[in-house]
C-alpha cells in the first residue's frame, strides 16, 4: 500500500502535516484503501505484524516520552509493524478515534521528528484510517498496546524518506457527541437521530437567512477547536432547497478529519471556537458556501444545512493558520 505524502517534516509543523488530508471532508470524497477491508468479524491490520530489526530498542513507560534507539545504517524495505507490548482493552478498527501518544524518528539520521506528549500531554486525537500512518500503526491492535512500525523510503510519497513510528493506543472515544443537550432554536432545522447518533434532518418551509447561521445540539466540554485546527467529526450535509443529502460521513461508515481552512467558509464558522464532545446545526447561504459554483451534486446558488459531531482536534502549531 502507498501512504499519502505530506509536503515537509519541520518539527513545527510535522503533527498537521500528518493528519491532514487522510480523510474525507466535505468538499472532497474519500477513496477507501482495498487493503483495509475485513472479511466478517475479523480485522486486517494495514500493515504486517513481524518481529522487530536487531537492535532497534524503545524506552520508556506506556504513555510516556520514549528513547528510541535504531539500528546501525537502519534502512527499513518492508512496511511492518511489533507490538512491543500488549494491551487487555478492546480491539481498534477502522473509524475509531482514541487518544494515543506517538513518537515518529526519521530512519535515516535517528532525529526525533514528532513527540506527541509534548504538545498532547493527556494523548492525541487520532482517527483509526489505513490510509494514513498514525492510524495504520495502530488499527487491529488493542488499547494499552504499543506498536512500533517501519515505513521504508517512499511509502509515504516519491522521495520521502524512511520513518519509524512508536504508538501508544490510550483510551477510545466516543464517535458521536456527547456533551449536554441543548434546546432546539425556533426557525433552525429540526434534526431527529438514528440508535448510531446519525441524522436526519428536515428543513424549515421558510426561505434561508442571508447569513450563516449557527446553533449548538449539544455542548461538549472538551478542546476548543482554534483556526486551522483539523478536526475529527461525523457530518451530514443537506441542501436547503429539498432537504436532499449530498454528503455524509454516516453514510461511509465512519468519521472524517480535515482542517478548518480545509472547507466552505460556512463549515468553517461552523467548527471554529466550538468545543470537543458538541454537536452543531449551520444553515449556511450560497455566499458562505459554493457560491455560484456547482460542486458534485450540489447546484449553483444553493444553501446548505450540515449538522457536525465534534469528536475530536488536533491544534495547529503556532502561526500555521
Amino acid at each position: 500500500m502507498r501512504f499519502r505524502p505530506f509536503a515537509s517534516l519541520s518539527v513545527a509543523a510535522v503533527a498537521a502535516l500528518l493528519l491532514a488530508g487522510c480523510a474525507g471532508s466535505p468538499d472532497q470524497a474519500q477513496t477507501p484503501d482495498a487493503t483495509g477491508t475485513t472479511d466478517a468479524g475479523q480485522c486486517q491490520a494495514p500493515l504486517a505484524e513481524a518481529p522487530a530489526p536487531e537492535g532497534l530498542t524503545v524506552a520508556g513507560d506506556f504513555q510516556s516520552k520514549v528513547d528510541v534507539i535504531l539500528p546501525d545504517a537502519y534502512a527499513p524495505a518492508d512496511l511492518q509493524r511489533t507490538t512491543l507490548i500488549e494491551g487487555s482493552g478492546e480491539q481498534v478498527q477502522a473509524g475509531d478515534v482514541l487518544k494515543a501518544n506517538f513518537t515518529l524518528v526519521d530512519a535515516a539520521s535517528g532525529a526525533v521528528q514528532l513527540q506527541s506528549i509534548e504538545s498532547a500531554p493527556d494523548g492525541m486525537d487520532t482517527l483509526i484510517s489505513s490510509q494514513q500512518i498514525f492510524g495504520a500503526s495502530l488499527q487491529c491492535a488493542t488499547i494499552g498496546s504499543r506498536t512500533v512500525s517501519s515505513f521504508p523510503a517512499g511509502a509515504l510519497g516519491d522521495g520521502s524518506p524512511a520513518f519509524v513510528l512508536i504508538a501508544d493506543a490510550i483510551e477510545e472515544l466516543p464517535t458521536r457527541a456527547e456533551g449536554t443537550e441543548v434546546a432546539p432554536v425556533e426557525g433552525m432545522p429540526t434534526v431527529t437521530f438514528a440508535d448510531n447518533g446519525a441524522p436526519t434532518i428536515t428543513v424549515p418551509t421558510t426561505p434561508a437567512p442571508a447569513e450563516t447561521r449557527i446553533e449548538n445540539l449539544r455542548k461538549g466540554t472538551g478542546d476548543v477547536v482554534n483556526p486551522g485546527d483539523t478536526v475529527i467529526v461525523q457530518y451530514t450535509g443537506v441542501l436547503y432547497d429539498g432537504g436532499t443529502v449530498f454528503d455524509s460521513s454516516w453514510d461511509r461508515g465512519e468519521p472524517a478529519q480535515f482542517a478548518t481552512t480545509g472547507v466552505v467558509p460556512g463549515f468553517k464558522k461552523a467548527l471554529e471556537g466550538q468545543t470537543v464532545g458538541s454537536q452543531v446545526v449551520a444553515v449556511i447561504p450560497a455566499v458562505d458556501g459554493y457560491g455560484d459554483q456547482a460542486s458534485g451534486s450540489i447546484p449553483a446558488n444553493s444553501a446548505l444545512v450540515f449538522v457536525v459531531d465534534i469528536l475530536g482536534v488536533q491544534h495547529a502549531a503556532e502561526g500555521a493558520q
